[in-house]
């Protein structure tokens, strides 16, 4: 609790008088002493401290220093003074000055709490915990009725690792306080850790006992139990609850669980089927239970009780975004992917906050290829998270798939300005920033964006293929092109878009019998049926001589479709045109 002013300078007052008290009695004893301080001095000293607390109380450490100084240096011994010099250089976070200040302080008044206290604290911070250790061994001793000291010496002991001392530490202080849940449930978590079970289950046999009306406390010993493999020992905890209380919804949830785990898979379904027909479980514990349920489930049976308490819930909840988005999730599983993204889009109208709702939108939008949809979803995430560069990156690859290339830079550089350092992202708005300056024209700007992609990620196939091709179309770079597209064709031998690009950039260094083994497996492997191979398989056969089998390439590619416009006048002259 922190003081106030008029608190701190009659706190002062005291302590100075204290002092004079002290100095009167050594005056009585040795009136000739040359130590002694006046009461001039100690109203000097009095007026110092109070002007230095005045800082402290303002948070103004750094000038609350000079006038305790000063105020010491007249009553050295004063332990209140060391004291709060200490407090003050702990604001500062100059911990070894502090620590300092109140080893003095405590030299002058040795079984102060408040002292001890504050000096564990600051050994605990500095990791000196030995010395923390130290400390509250004393004040146990000092105060054994004080449970609290106790289990701040048990965390100091968790801290060094020493979870037996820990352990001690907490039974000294359930003698204080009697049995007590949050010293009970550290207790079992500490046991845990050396791996005793038994006894971390014996602690929670202690807490049902304390109290057999709290169910709270069975549904512990329960979880307990099954997250440590004991599930069968669990179910007689579960069946209890539900006997004194059958519509108990989390241990019909957890029932369900072990059922699950068991392979029964109707007694699983039947137990949430119990839990979800609650009524006094409010939507949000619902769509709780419907989540955990949905990462369960694995059969059709479960899935097809799956939908039917979200339609459930839906339709007796129509306000509620939490039902709409699982009804989203199990839509999507089921394949449905435009009745998912409008389920998502209703949860998103009804609480724009969850930007995972957001972000499944838009990936929904790109995947049922509705990139208006895309546009005006990301615009909509961009409104609530400007800061978000997943929804900037997002909007600018949409307007890149609708060509509006200076609105796509745009949102693509805001994306590469917010990314934070590391982050995964990173890579694919430098690629998409170099496709999308590569289409305006702007080579240079869209050569460092590749780089910039390939830095974060060389082996990111995307921009090893676009890059290595466009500086082939451009006729540039040539041998940083071979190098990429190398690369891939190694990771990708099979790859016939990849192959392509490696044999385009050995047909412009003019490697034309290279260009034509990689040709030929290029169309052996054109999955997609690119008229773009073929034409170029056409090309460097033309370019060996032999023209008549380069013609009836240029005819297969003219039929397969997407080739250049240069297609039909090739055919007709028969010869290449560049």
């Amino acid at each position: 609790m922190r003081l106030s002013l008029k608190n701190m300078m009659l706190l002062g007052a005291i302590w100075l008088i204290a002092l004079y008290q002290g100095v009167a009695q050594k005056k009585d004893s040795n009136a000739k002493s040359k130590n002694e301080v006046t009461p001039a001095q100690l109203l000097e000293a009095e007026s110092l401290f109070t002007e230095g607390m005045k800082f402290y109380m303002m948070e103004d450490y750094a000038k609350a220093i000079t006038p305790l100084e000063k105020a010491l240096a007249i009553t050295p011994k004063n332990s209140g003074v060391l004291y709060e010099i200490g407090n003050v250089y702990q604001k500062l976070r100059e911990e070894e000055k502090a620590i300092a200040y109140l080893q003095k302080a405590l030299e002058q008044d040795a079984n102060n709490a408040t002292y001890n206290e504050v000096l564990a604290d600051l050994y605990v911070k500095t990791k000196k915990l030995q010395e923390a250790e130290k400390i509250y061994q004393k004040l146990v001793s000092l105060y054994p009725n004080k449970a609290e000291y106790y289990i701040q010496q048990a965390a100091v002991y968790i801290f060094d690792n020493r979870i037996d001392d820990a352990l001690k530490a907490f039974d000294r202080a359930e003698k204080v306080l009697g049995l007590n849940d949050e010293i009970s449930h550290q207790k079992q978590a500490l046991l845990l850790k050396l791996g005793k079970v038994d006894d971390a289950i014996k602690e929670g046999e202690k807490l049902i006992a304390s109290d057999p009306d709290d169910m709270d406390y069975t549904i512990d010993q329960a979880e307990l139990l099954m997250s440590n493999k004991r599930n069968e020992q669990a179910i007689p905890y579960l069946e209890k609850i539900l006997k004194i209380n059958p519509s108990n919804a989390q241990a019909h949830v957890m029932l369900a669980q072990l059922y699950q785990e068991k392979g029964d898979i109707d007694k699983c379904n039947k137990e949430l089927e119990l839990a979800f027909a609650d009524p006094s479980l409010d939507v949000n514990t619902k769509a709780r239970i419907l989540m955990s349920y949905v990462s369960m489930m694995k059969d059709d049976k479960s899935k097809e009780t799956a939908f039917n308490l979200v339609k459930t819930l839906v339709a007796a909840n129509p306000s509620d975004p939490k039902s709409h988005a699982i009804y989203g999730d199990l839509l999507f599983q089921k394949g449905d992917v435009p009745a998912a993204r409008n389920e998502y889009v209703k949860a998103a109208r009804l609480d724009r906050s969850v930007n995972e709702v957001w972000g499944r939108i838009i990936q929904l939008d790109f995947d049922l290829n509705q990139i208006d949809s895309a546009i005006v979803h990301s615009e909509e995430a961009i409104e609530v998270f400007p800061n978000q560069s997943l929804f900037w990156y997002l909007n600018g690859s949409a307007y890149y798939r609708k060509r509006n290339h200076e609105k796509a830079i745009e949102a693509l550089e805001e994306a590469r300005r917010l990314a934070p350092e590391g982050y995964e992202l990173t890579q694919h708005i430098y690629a998409q920033l170099g496709d999308t300056y590569n289409s305006l024209g702007k080579h240079d700007k869209s050569d460092e964006a590749y780089e910039a992609a390939l830095k974060e990620d060389p082996n990111n196939d995307h921009v090893l293929n676009n890059y290595s091709y466009f500086l082939t179309l451009r006729k540039v770079k040539l041998e940083r092109a071979a190098q990429m597209a190398g690369q891939l064709v190694q990771k990708h031998p099979n790859n016939g878009t990849y192959l392509d690009t490696y044999a385009w950039v050995l047909y412009e260094m003019k490697d034309y019998n290279k260009a034509k083994i990689y040709l030929e497996k290029a169309v052996e492997n054109n999955i997609n049926k690119s008229g773009t191979i073929i034409e170029h398989y056409g090309d460097v056969l033309f370019q060996l001589g032999e023209k008549q089998k380069a013609v009836e390439q240029w005819k297969k590619a003219k039929t397969t479709g997407g080739t250049s416009t240069l297609i039909d006048k090739k055919i007709t002259e028969q010869k290449l045109i560049d």
